[in-house]
């Protein structure tokens, strides 16, 4: 499977953005009260859906039914400023009805459609069986050809400022709730 540059980004950072939520500090698992502290902040949290879309997508995990995995997989190839109507994924995505009342929440944005195709596509690839091995296999690939074509694997100039923009404002709203700074 193909995964944009954008989508590849993103997929370490919702997985870790769902590490961090599963357990406390005695490890218990703490996942669906922690989740449903944050759904409660849907209201504050949309104004992070575009420079952090990682930290408010977990507010979406299990709310989705992919009735069309080929669908999910094209979505994959797409880059965030090529994605389809939120519409036009219907058949595709199911809502359920918890996660279908927190999307009306997020549609009221002028990035809602967006974030809604991020947040699905990012909650299909954790639950996708195999999906991280088969990108780390892809990633592995593109540097050796990289590397045999002498050209860095890194990604252009705006895309690396704009990770590094979305991950200080993380740690500045994690900050602000309480965590340490991963710095």
């Amino acid at each position: 499977m193909n995964i944009s540059p954008f989508f590849h980004e993103l997929r370490s950072a919702y997985q870790s953005e769902m590490d961090d939520l599963a357990f406390d500090s005695e490890g218990r698992d703490v996942l669906r009260q922690r989740l449903a502290e944050k759904r409660k902040e849907m209201g504050f949290l949309v104004q992070m859906m575009e420079l952090s879309p990682e930290m408010v997508a977990v507010t979406f995990h299990q709310g989705f039914h992919f009735k069309q995995p080929a669908v999910m997989d094209h979505l994959l190839t797409h880059e965030s400023h090529e994605f389809p109507e939120w519409d036009s994924l219907a058949d595709a995505i199911h809502l359920h009805p918890w996660a279908h009342e927190l999307s009306q929440v997020v549609l009221k944005q002028p990035m809602g459609e967006w974030f809604l195709t991020v947040a699905a596509s990012l909650e299909y690839m954790y639950g996708k069986p195999g999906a991280a091995p088969a990108a780390q296999r892809d990633d592995e690939n593109d540097d050796d050809e990289n590397a045999r074509e002498g050209r860095s694997s890194e990604f252009p100039d705006d895309e690396a400022e704009d990770a590094r923009i979305r991950e200080e404002v993380g740690n500045d709203w994690l900050a602000e709730q309480g965590f340490d700074r991963k710095d």
